[in-house]
């Protein structure tokens, strides 16, 4: 029997989102550069992001680059770049037999501009979209996204646009790149690695978190499958008793 069968369509994730983590030990490994497994790893996304449409996940969050990483050495992040215009290019085909919107969130002010143009012609490309969203985080991180947002609403307030007793949580995902996203029902992370990493800090409040030892060029549809079936065998309480929720 596929594992799949396993799944209980009526209890699908809305909105996964998932650190690829390890495409540096994985080209280590194999006694190749940090870019190898980089490049290896977009064959992961493809996988999975057709595994999930196929699935039927209405949002995909991918943590595709942070501001951290912005850090690393010139070289993978100059492939990186090039990795991103490539496979935008190479992928609009998958996102569009699927009926994928694209979307992006972080600073993409600061990608270099040809990822940049890139990234937003298939997102113009897209838009019509509705089977499923996928969103890219670049050059992505959540307290950067926090503290801009707090800088904006007190902005209005200053300016008497917003009214201090009227700051709610709707008020600040207003605010959030993730605004048109739905918080985060499942949060996965490849490599064994069990911490965050400045990931969607606010949109992940009551998400479920999965943390398994693949690395990401490894991560196939069996193990998205498998974090699902986890996900699925768990009670979402959100504050509550299970007395409350039965």
């Amino acid at each position: 029997m596929d594992i799949a069968d396993q799944i209980d369509k009526a209890n699908i994730p809305k909105h996964i989102a998932i650190i690829m983590d390890g495409n540096g030990r994985w080209a280590k490994k194999q006694g190749k550069l940090r870019v190898f497994g980089h490049e290896n790893g977009t064959k992961a996304v493809r996988t999975t992001v057709e595994a999930c449409a196929e699935l039927g996940v209405k949002n995909l969050t991918l943590y595709a680059f942070s501001t951290e990483n912005w850090n690393r050495p010139k070289l993978e992040v100059d492939t990186l770049m090039k990795l991103l215009v490539t496979s935008l290019k190479k992928e609009l085909k998958t996102l569009t037999n699927n009926n994928i919107k694209l979307n992006a969130i972080g600073n993409l002010n600061a990608l270099p501009a040809r990822a940049k143009r890139e990234l937003l012609e298939v997102i113009d490309k897209t838009k019509h979209h509705d089977h499923m969203t996928l969103s890219l985080a670049l050059s992505y991180g959540s307290r950067e996204e926090l503290s801009n947002a707090v800088k904006e609403i007190s902005i209005k307030v200053k300016n008497n646009i917003i009214s201090p007793d009227a700051i709610d949580d709707a008020v600040i995902n207003s605010h959030l790149y993730t605004q048109n996203l739905p918080d985060v029902d499942l949060l996965i992370r490849t490599s064994g690695e069990c911490r965050i990493s400045n990931f969607l800090l606010w949109q992940i409040a009551y998400a479920e978190l999965y943390f398994t030892e693949v690395l990401w060029p490894d991560f196939k549809k069996k193990h998205l499958v498998e974090a699902i079936i986890n996900y699925q065998k768990r009670e979402r309480r959100f504050g509550k008793t299970s007395e409350q929720l039965n």
